[in-house]
């Protein structure tokens, strides 16, 4: 049938109830990820200052052109003013070399490596006696490390870091913001340098700077430099790095600014992207009630790495998904399958596939929560990626569920639903329909109401769909089909259909082991 053709790294991202009960709470390993990449919604990695000083003028030309003469000209007059013994040179130097990387559109960053000022400019650090040559030049390696990975690397060899962290204790706070900045882009750039700075006491040292006076905007930086610390999963952070900032995080969360609160919940999100032992570690620190309470913010730049970190926890264990519900989720969800951004509606469908595969009592709670109607609704009217969590879910329901709760997800529309999308082009979403098609034959043979089943899937278009799918392109899809069609809608499987007696709205049963009516 069609769970066996399946692919094992889709199959492993969710908690497969009723497939192999060793696997059953497996995490999400490769297609999550283009779910997670295709999304483009994750917290930015590295970020340009791009602003000017207060009494600035606006740029002069010559710092936007692209004319390369020009930009190389104005290189070498960096070059000489800062390569010059006066203060005032040296500060002008690196104020244009800053003018030139902050402007919007193709700051010439490799030409001022190439150039070899990132020695002067790492050098210029430590100026303690010039804060202004300080500032400028921390700008400087700022924008430079908001570059590729080459560009990053390139300020790292220069010996940038220790002295970053250093300025981390400047007494002026606009110095210390900067290199707050400047450490972000660089544990942004990956697990490495994350790994390097972290090596380097970098979490104590931007911990110091969490002040009940530190200002919104430092806050702000700050707070993203240590999502970018808690970012990447190959490798994790360590523990202990993550134990040093958990509880700043969480007291981060508990701020009334939007920003901070995003870069906040992303670092969680983050943190529980791993397995389940990485989840608890957050748990354990009684968060939960609070991300579900951010479920609730209007903003998206909250409620998207709130319901990702929800999600990810929902992927971990059956008692780690229970607290999440005991926390409140389930009342939460139905308003996030209706929100008006696909983004979310997605996100909160992956959710529910994951509480889906779970437990039949877990699967109860959906079906209070009153979870099925929207689902049923994302399943006819979402686009199509998520419609195929849609599907997901359905298919980990019926897995798992009794014999009632399948017949309460038919009630409430979910065959019909998946019927219709019998028709997409992705293989692999038709298969886990299929899959779950087959599941709802399962529980009408313990009903003994195959027959009715087979009429209801014909009544619904469902059966021209399926015996369509035996000239599937795939292989699988092909082999899936004809199982289905062998197997309930043939003469031979008619035959073997358990005798009903009709009433106008159910059927009642004899010789089964259910002795109740239902009604498909």
């Amino acid at each position: 049938m069609p769970t066996e053709n399946l692919s094992d790294k889709r199959m492993a991202k969710f908690k497969n109830k009723g497939k192999e009960p060793t696997k059953m709470r497996e995490r999400r390993v490769a297609e999550c990820v283009e779910l997670r990449k295709a999304q483009k919604v994750e917290s930015i990695l590295k970020r340009r200052n791009i602003s000017s000083q207060p009494d600035e003028e606006p740029l002069s030309p010559e710092y936007n052109t692209d004319n390369q003469q020009v930009i190389s000209e104005t290189i070498q007059e960096i070059i000489a003013n800062v390569d010059s013994d006066c203060p005032e040179k040296q500060t002008q130097g690196c104020q244009t070399a800053r003018k030139l990387l902050s402007r919007e559109r193709n700051p010439p960053l490799k030409e001022i490596v190439e150039a070899g000022l990132l020695s002067r400019f790492v050098e210029f650090l430590s100026r303690n006696d010039n804060p202004t040559l300080q500032f400028e030049a921390a700008w400087s390696l700022t924008n430079v490390a908001s570059g590729t990975s080459w560009h990053t690397q390139q300020v790292v060899e220069h010996g940038a870091v220790p002295a970053f962290i250093a300025l981390l204790a400047s007494p002026m706070l606009n110095i210390s913001e900067q290199a707050v900045w400047a450490l972000g882009n660089i544990a942004g750039d990956g697990p490495s340098y994350r790994d390097t700075l972290i090596d380097c006491n970098v979490i104590p040292a931007l911990l110091a700077r969490l002040t009940p006076d530190a200002p919104v905007g430092y806050l702000r930086n700050l707070t993203w430099t240590l999502s970018n610390l808690c970012r990447n999963k190959n490798p994790f952070p360590r523990f202990s790095a993550v134990q040093q900032m958990l509880p700043s995080i969480i007291q981060l969360l508990h701020h009334s600014d939007k920003s901070v609160l995003s870069d906040a919940c992303w670092a969680i999100s983050y943190l529980t992207d791993g397995p389940n032992e990485r989840i608890d570690v957050v748990i354990k620190t009684g968060i939960l009630p609070r991300l579900v309470e951010l479920l609730g913010f209007e903003e998206l730049a909250v409620v998207t790495p709130a319901l990702r970190s929800i999600g990810n926890i929902v992927s971990g264990s059956d008692l780690q998904t229970q607290m999440a519900i005991d926390s409140g989720v389930l009342n939460a969800l139905p308003k996030l399958m209706r929100h008006p951004k696909p983004s979310v509606q997605k996100e909160a469908a992956w959710a529910v596939s994951n509480i889906a595969a779970g437990p039949r009592q877990q699967i109860q709670q959906l079906i209070t929560c009153g979870l099925l109607a929207p689902l049923v609704d994302l399943l006819k009217n979402a686009d199509f990626k998520t419609q195929r969590e849609a599907v997901w879910a359905v298919t980990n329901y019926t897995s798992g569920g009794t014999v009632e709760q399948v017949v309460q997800l038919v009630k409430c529309g979910g065959l019909e639903a998946i019927l219709n999308l019998l028709t997409v082009k992705d293989a692999k979403t038709v298969l886990v329909i299929l899959d779950a098609v087959n599941n709802i034959f399962l529980a009408a043979e313990k009903l003994g109401e195959v027959e009715k089943l087979c009429l209801l899937v014909e009544e619904m278009g469902g059966l021209d769909r399926i015996e369509l799918l035996q000239n599937h392109e795939n292989n699988a899809v092909y082999r899936a089909a004809q199982g289905l069609i062998e197997k309930y809608f043939s003469e031979n499987g008619e035959d073997e259909c358990l005798e009903t007696e009709a009433t106008e709205t159910d059927f009642v049963f004899g010789p089964s082991e259910v002795q109740r009516r239902f009604d498909f």
